[in-house]
C-alpha cells in the first residue's frame, strides 16, 4: 500500500516486464508502441519509486541486475492476477463469453483438448486459452492465475487445490505397427532385451520406475533419444526409431500415429484428473468446460478400467 501511496504504477512494471522479455529498451518500445525515450524514462522512474537500482548501464544499453529478474516474478504473478480480476469482472457481466484457461501437458493436444473445446463452443459463448507444461507446472498454473482449471495426476496438495476424476492408466509399451510386438499380447521385461528405446527424462518418475523394472529382470536399457515431455516419443516411435513405455491415457493421445500398443508388466497406476484451486467459485462456463473436461475423458475411463 505504501509502495501505491509514493506513486508505483502499472504502467511502470508492464513497461518493466517488456524490458525484461524483449531484452532491450527498443525492442520493448517497439512492442509497446512508445518511444525508447518513453521505456528509459519509465524505467528510471520505478527504480525511484521503489529505491533499487535494477539495471547496469553501459554504452547506451541497460543490462538488467539479479534484483530485476527477482522482481519479474512477482511483477508477472501481479499483472496475472490482475489480468485474472479483470476476466472475472467481465465473466459477471457477460458469463456466458467468459475465456476459460485451461492447463495441461501438451500431448493432450492431440486428441482430449480439441474434444474439450468443441464442447465448450457447443454449450457456451467461451473462448479457450490452452496452456501447456510439466505436471508441476499445472499447479503453478492455476495457483498463479493463469488456468481455470487443469489436467494432471495424483498426488496433489488437497489444501491447494480440488479434483474430479478423469480416468486410472496402467503402463502400455508403444512401438510402430510392424514391430514383432504386434504379435504379443503383454511385454515383459525380458521381452526389452536389445530393444532401442525411446524415453523421457531421467528427472521424471516415470523414468525410474520403467527401468528399475527392466533392472529387475536382468535387463540394461538401450537408450536411443531421450525427450522432456510427453509427445515427443511419438515421432520417434513412428518412424521406427525404437520403442517406447507410456501409459494408456498418454498413449490414448497417439491414435493419429497408428502405432501398436501392448500392456507392460509390471506396470505402475497413475490416476488422473481434472484439478481447480481449492475454494473456486464456479460461474456456468466454467461448470461446462469441467463437465467437457470429464466428457472427453470418458472413453479412457471405460478402456482403463
Amino acid at each position: 500500500m505504501e509502495l501505491l501511496q509514493s506513486g508505483l504504477k502499472l504502467r511502470q512494471l508492464q513497461v518493466f516486464r517488456e524490458v525484461l522479455r524483449t531484452g532491450s529498451t527498443r525492442k520493448a518500445a517497439r512492442a509497446l508502441g512508445i518511444s525508447q525515450p518513453a521505456i528509459s524514462q519509465t524505467v528510471k522512474q520505478l527504480e525511484a519509486t521503489l529505491g533499487i537500482t535494477l539495471f547496469k548501464r553501459s554504452s547506451n544499453r541497460i543490462v538488467p541486475l539479479q534484483e530485476a529478474w527477482e522482481l519479474l516474478r512477482n511483477v508477472e504473478l501481479a499483472i496475472t492476477s490482475l489480468d485474472r480480476l479483470e476476466s472475472s469482472i467481465f465473466a459477471m457481466k457477460n458469463e456466458e463469453k467468459q475465456r476459460v484457461g485451461i492447463a495441461a501437458p501438451s500431448v493432450f493436444g492431440f486428441v482430449t483438448l480439441p474434444r474439450v473445446v468443441a464442447i465448450i463452443h457447443s454449450k457456451t459463448a467461451s473462448n479457450v486459452r490452452s496452456i501447456s507444461g510439466s505436471y508441476d507446472h499445472i499447479g503453478e498454473h492455476i495457483l498463479a492465475g493463469r488456468a481455470d482449471l487443469g489436467i494432471s495426476r495424483l498426488p496433489l496438495d488437497p489444501q491447494l487445490f480440488e479434483w474430479a476424476p478423469l480416468g486410472t492408466a496402467r503402463n502400455v509399451c508403444i512401438f510402430h505397427p510392424d514391430h514383432r510386438f504386434s504379435k504379443q499380447s503383454c511385454i515383459e521385461a525380458h521381452d526389452l532385451a536389445g530393444e532401442t528405446i525411446v524415453d523421457i527424462d531421467p528427472q521424471f518418475a516415470a523414468h525410474q520406475m520403467n527401468f528399475n523394472a527392466l533392472r529387475f529382470g536382468g535387463v540394461e536399457p538401450n537408450i536411443l533419444v531421450e525427450f522432456d515431455c510427453n509427445g515427443h516419443e511419438a515421432g520417434y516411435v513412428s518412424a521406427g526409431l525404437g520403442i517406447s513405455i507410456t501409459n494408456e491415457i498418454i498413449a490414448r493421445e497417439y491414435a493419429v500415429f497408428h502405432l501398436g500398443i501392448r500392456p507392460v508388466e509390471p506396470s505402475a497406476l497413475y490416476h488422473y484428473v481434472a484439478i481447480w484451486q481449492k475454494g473456486r467459485t464456479f460461474t456456468n462456463a466454467l461448470n461446462v468446460s469441467l463437465e467437457a473436461i470429464v466428457t472427453a475423458f470418458a472413453p479412457t475411463i471405460s478402456a482403463a478400467a
